[in-house]
């Protein structure tokens, strides 16, 4: 297991890993690979761990659910794996760093491990799903295990950027520091509320400059 995660998270995961809850849900995702086809791959569940060390966390931007369909999920919120057609969510996040983001072109890969390994945590609230069935490992101990995650970044960091984009990831606000990091919310960015507020949201620039006034390199959004 530990070889699935950078060791810089081992003092946040391993406690975690032993409360029941967790023994609970790792025996029901076990379960659910014997029987089905459940995203992302095993060993890349924790990906978002792996390319994000701990201390390196200057941003997090919050998904909800791991993609559901073939090839789609590496363990990485709102990001595909090169060579998997960009989701519609992720090309409007591309349409808005266009116009936030001097200079920035939409790439024509939606792998954002290069955010990642910059500082970016892209975490999803539940990690993982069954193929094809949106939403199917939700309330069985996920959420519970990476509110962990955020209080443990709001706790023991500082001057990290949330980036909560629908009303889901809003309510993660509850579980971070407002004196000490910048919490950001728009609308979600999918096709069904994008125009109500996402474009125009500036966050990608407000992250940068909240970064550099608290002396951290900015993000390169650039891929």
């Amino acid at each position: 297991m530990s070889e699935r995660y950078d060791q810089s998270w081992a003092a946040v995961l391993k406690p975690l890993f032993k409360q029941d809850a967790m023994q609970h849900l790792s025996a029901f995702v076990q379960e659910e690979r014997q029987k089905t086809l459940v995203f992302p791959p095993e060993d890349l569940v924790f990906n978002a761990f792996k390319l994000t060390p701990f201390e390196n966390v200057k941003v997090v931007i919050l998904g909800q659910d791991p993609y559901h369909n073939d090839g789609q999920a590496h363990g990485l919120s709102f990001s595909v794996p090169d060579g998997i057609g960009i989701p519609p969510s992720l090309r409007n996040i591309y349409a808005e760093l266009a116009t936030d983001i001097e200079g920035f072109r939409s790439p024509s890969t939606g792998n954002l491990s290069p955010w990642a390994e910059q500082g970016v945590l892209l975490l999803n609230a539940t990690l993982t799903v069954r193929a094809h069935q949106a939403a199917s490992h939700q309330k069985r101990g996920w959420e519970e295990f990476t509110d962990q995650i955020i209080h443990a970044v709001s706790q023991k960091l500082e001057h990290v950027v949330f980036l909560l984009w629908g009303s889901y990831a809003q309510k993660k606000a509850l579980l971070i520091d407002h004196r000490k990091h910048l919490i950001l919310k728009s609308v979600h960015p999918s096709p069904l509320s994008v125009y109500r507020g996402f474009f125009g949201c500036k966050h990608f620039s407000k992250a940068n400059q909240y970064l550099l006034d608290h002396s951290k390199l900015p993000i390169d959004w650039q891929i």
